[in-house]
């Protein structure tokens, strides 16, 4: 859902830049609440994982593909205020090193794909975690079902500011039907992969998903059909990430090196309407759209797949380096605050 620059007017465009900064100021701010020693480190790798999996455009109808946004995710591992932030570095590396969303959009995707999207599952998914029975399914429900809202809501999100300052006459009830009608089923695979990955690490470390943690009740396992405690394969003060950060590091390398190469080549859901409803009749040239990583392959490697492999790889290693660093930053501000 990366909206090139054209679809919304400056004025608009302006706007959003504004409240898109403000939510990354603010999110700095609380970041420091969330993040620690083992926690900086894995807000990084959720960024740059994060970058792996939206390359991986998956088919959901006649023509038309989606890919992870990424909200839910981040908000659900990290917390909510990191979370804006690690979609705010994906972004923002999309867009410098890659040609993907439009520069002056910068703005109005920050707020579409990063605020809405994790302001509306973190909201969905603690109330959810509140009232469901305290058990490791129930995270599994909620973050699913978090997951799933949050993308219809980034296109109404979209929609909204569209009928503000969009720069077509097409009607706005007619965006809204198609952005909302492909996104649910978009939501669908956003809440899938949101679902599996934090199974995943919290079956391994559940002390590090900043969601679980407010749990008045251990997480639990079904165990010869009967509920046990789960035990962290680490102690939950003092142990080390270390294994959890490299195999995500891996595994983010393999999904944007080499998976991606098989992902759907079909146009996502904002390029489809766009086509069908003409609301792209103004669309403009990136800015960067003679970068040498430009649309995701490197400038004069002539390999498709070779060339598609090492700008993933050199995606994930840049949204990586700085993320991590960004986000040792804001703990190392915490701890001298803390120490003031």
């Amino acid at each position: 859902m990366h909206v090139p620059d054209g679809f919304i007017n400056a004025p608009v465009s302006a706007a959003a830049g504004v409240v898109a900064a403000g939510a990354v100021a603010v999110g700095l701010r609380g970041a420091r609440r969330e993040l620690d020693e083992r926690t900086a480190p894995l807000a990084g790798l959720v960024a740059a994982f994060i970058f792996a999996v939206q390359m991986l455009n998956f088919p959901v109808a006649a023509g038309t593909s989606g890919h992870l946004l990424g909200g839910a995710l981040a908000a659900i591992l990290v917390g909510p205020w990191t979370g804006v932030l690690c979609i705010a570095v994906v972004l923002l590396m999309q867009g410098i090193l890659f040609a993907d969303g439009g520069l002056t959009a910068l703005g109005v995707n920050i707020t579409v794909m990063g605020v809405v999207t994790v302001v509306v599952a973190y909201a969905l998914f603690r109330g959810l975690v509140l009232v469901l029975p305290r058990t490791r399914r129930s995270v599994t429900v909620a973050s699913f079902a978090a997951a799933l809202v949050s993308v219809p809501a980034a296109a109404a999100a979209f929609t909204l500011i569209y009928a503000i300052g969009g720069t077509t006459d097409v009607p706005v009830p007619k965006v809204l039907t198609a952005m909302v009608g492909v996104h649910v089923l978009i939501g669908v695979g956003e809440a899938v992969i949101t679902m599996l990955t934090v199974v995943a690490v919290v079956a391994v470390r559940p002390d590090l998903v900043y969601g679980a943690r407010g749990l008045t009740a251990p997480l639990k396992l079904r165990v010869d059909g009967e509920l046990v405690d789960a035990v962290p394969a680490a102690p939950a003060a003092g142990g080390s990430p270390k294994k959890l950060w490299i195999g995500g590091v891996v595994t983010a390398l393999l999904l944007a090196g080499f998976v991606s190469f098989y992902a759907s080549a079909s146009p996502d859901g904002l390029e489809k309407v766009a086509a069908d409803q003409g609301i792209d009749k103004n669309v403009e040239e990136h800015a960067a759209a003679n970068s040498p990583l430009a649309d995701y392959g490197v400038k004069g490697v002539e390999a498709p797949r070779l060339s598609g492999g090492l700008a993933g790889a050199i995606g994930v290693g840049a949204t990586l380096a700085v993320g991590t660093g960004a986000f040792w930053v804001v703990r190392r501000r915490k701890t001298a605050a803390l120490e003031a």
